[in-house]
């Protein structure tokens, strides 16, 4: 079986990498990080994510820019983006008007319930025909 893809976009290398490291400890996921908000487009495009976490304060392009031009891009306009952010308190996290978010810093049993239940860790392999 495949790992599912997540992409951590965040301007912070350090909180990208708590992130991914976390989502790591419980294996079945292949976790990808972008510390650059003008990349994260080009980056998802390639990356093919099942699932995206987005900072939203983030220098040169903010999360919900990004998240507009990932919408507008056919292979990742169904691609679950979840905002996390410390423009929020840990009880304005969840979903909210249809987004999802949470707040920084990242509470990991959280972080893994939330990613867990839009994104399984294993997908099964295409078969060959």
């Amino acid at each position: 079986m495949a790992k599912s893809k997540i992409l951590v976009v965040d301007d912070d290398p350090k909180l990208s990498r708590l992130v991914a490291t976390i989502l790591d400890r419980v294996g079945g996921y292949d976790v990808y990080e972008e510390n650059r908000s003008f990349a994260a487009v080009a980056t998802a495009q390639q990356f093919r994510p099942d699932i995206i976490l987005l900072d939203v304060d983030m220098p040169g392009k903010d999360g919900g820019t990004v998240a507009r031009e990932l919408a507008g891009i056919a292979t990742l306009a169904k691609v679950p983006v979840i905002f996390v952010t410390s423009l929020i308190s840990k009880s304005e996290a969840g979903l909210r008007n249809g987004v999802r978010y949470l707040s920084k810093p990242v509470d990991p049993h959280l972080l893994l319930s939330t990613v867990g239940s839009l994104c399984p860790r294993f997908k099964p392999e295409p078969q060959a025909a």
